[in-house]
C-alpha cells in the first residue's frame, strides 16, 4: 500500500502540474480539496481521468469521487479495493 500511495503522490503532482509541491510535503492524511493542497474541480476531473487511464476505474457518481477523493489514504484504499489495471 505505502507503493501505491508513493505513486499517487508523484502522479498528482505530475498529473495536475503542482511544481512547487515534493512528494513529501503530500501526508498520506491530508485533505485534498480546500485547506489541504487546494485542488479544485478541474483537478477532480483530471482524478477521475487518472483513475480511469491508469487504474482502470470509471467513476460515474460524483458522490462516489468526492468521498474518494478526499486523501491519499482515501484514494489509495479504494483504488487498491477496485483497480483492473
Amino acid at each position: 500500500m505505502e507503493a501505491l500511495k508513493q505513486e499517487l503522490k508523484e502522479k498528482i503532482i505530475a498529473v495536475l502540474n503542482l511544481e512547487d509541491i515534493a512528494v513529501a510535503d503530500i501526508n498520506d492524511t491530508d485533505a485534498l480539496f480546500g485547506d489541504g493542497l487546494g485542488l479544485d474541480s478541474i483537478d477532480a476531473l483530471e482524478l477521475i481521468v487518472l483513475l480511469d487511464k491508469d487504474y482502470g476505474i470509471k467513476l460515474t457518481d460524483p458522490k462516489e469521487g468526492k468521498h474518494i477523493f478526499q486523501s491519499i489514504d482515501t484514494m489509495s484504499s479504494y483504488i487498491a479495493a477496485n483497480r483492473t489495471k
